[in-house]
């Protein structure tokens, strides 16, 4: 029987990529989106597509009611990937900012995990690949509400992973580095939106050290690769029959994991603080 899977925020980066991938390697992919155009540009690829927006509970429950539908009550597999990132100072963070980031990266994706594990407990089996960050492990300024939703991911899905244990539903985190993708691009209406930059209290330092980064493309960052190295980690996720509970992805990731084993807190704050 054809295994499918349903995979969040695929209209770019690493959600198209993986899509593709998993298609060609036989899998029934439900690629969803949260425009209409991008779900017509995915049919045109010959990708299965559907809307679902991972801030709105009822966007996900029809969409994955659609999911099941089509597969007869059936799901292997769910790639949570759907995310966004608000650039600015904690200080300058409107709480509102701050939970509409939660809404997505959070409490959207949780809403979908909590709905897809009735069907893969009575089936039997199933795999939930989170997708994280290594700012769910470590931090770096001016990202103050990226950081906590993936840090927040990170404590519910270690915890879910241990209730999880003898069910067959196995539960992974992936932690990715600077990836290829428009994620940079993605965020600059959230920081319009949300960061009054000119009234801060220092908005000489968003020029320096924020907003050439924000708006000009730099070029790639030290140890940027592109979605495919994320793939392979997703298929041996959802394919393995003992699949990882954490894949660390790109050398960034393992650098900053063999230094917080090695360095103290002050020593890695001092590290931080220069990038």
């Amino acid at each position: 029987m054809t295994k499918s899977i349903l995979i969040t925020g695929s209209s770019s980066g690493i959600g198209y990529a993986a899509a593709h991938a998993l298609t060609a390697r036989g899998w029934r992919v439900f690629a969803s989106v949260r425009k209409p155009d991008d779900k017509a540009r995915l049919e045109t690829e010959g990708l299965e597509s559907l809307r679902l927006d991972c801030a709105d509970t009822v966007s996900i429950e029809r969409g994955l009611a659609e999911v099941l539908e089509r597969t007869g009550g059936r799901l292997d597999a769910v790639f949570n990937n759907a995310g966004f990132g608000l650039p600015g100072a904690v200080e300058d963070l409107p709480t509102e900012g701050l939970r509409a980031t939660f809404e997505t990266n959070v409490f959207g994706l949780h809403h979908l995990t909590r709905a897809v594990i009735p069907t893969m407990r009575a089936q039997g089996h199933g795999r939930i690949v989170q997708h994280s960050s290594g700012f769910g492990r470590h931090v770096m300024k001016w990202r103050g509400a990226y950081n906590a939703s993936k840090h927040a991911l990170e404590g519910l899905t270690d915890t879910l992973r241990l209730e999880m244990r003898g069910t067959g539903i196995f539960v992974s985190t992936l932690n990715t580095g600077p990836v290829t993708s428009k994620f940079r691009l993605n965020s600059i209406p959230q920081f319009e939106r949300w960061i009054d930059w000119e009234n801060s209290a220092d908005p000489d330092r968003y020029r320096r050290e924020l907003l050439r980064h924000l708006y000009e493309d730099t070029g790639p960052a030290p140890f940027q690769r592109e979605p495919d190295a994320v793939i392979r980690h997703l298929i041996h996720a959802v394919e393995s029959p003992r699949p990882r509970p954490r894949y660390h992805i790109t050398g960034a990731t393992h650098i900053a994991e063999g230094l917080r084993r090695i360095l103290p807190q002050r020593a890695l704050d001092a590290i931080a603080a220069r990038l």
